[in-house]
């Protein structure tokens, strides 16, 4: 199984991963749901769907982009 949801060759080809979890026996279910949950966020997909939720012009992100290296 892939690790990360990165891989170029698997977005060309329109491949979606979805992140997996083993529930470990006797855990419940709140835990697992906070492992997954931090699993997302670490792999970036929520930010990728806010992020395409609207369309966003190349300049727009261009000019985000700058804006957000100027803060730092």
């Amino acid at each position: 199984m892939l690790k990360n949801n990165s891989d170029p060759i698997l977005k060309r080809k329109g491949m979606i991963l979805v992140p997996e979890i083993e529930i470990k026996k006797g855990e419940s279910f709140e835990g697992a749901m906070r492992r997954f949950k931090r699993k997302i966020e670490e792999e970036g997909i929520l930010r990728e769907v806010r992020d395409r939720k609207h369309y966003e012009k190349p300049s727009e992100r261009k000019r985000k982009k700058m804006k957000q290296s100027k803060r730092r």
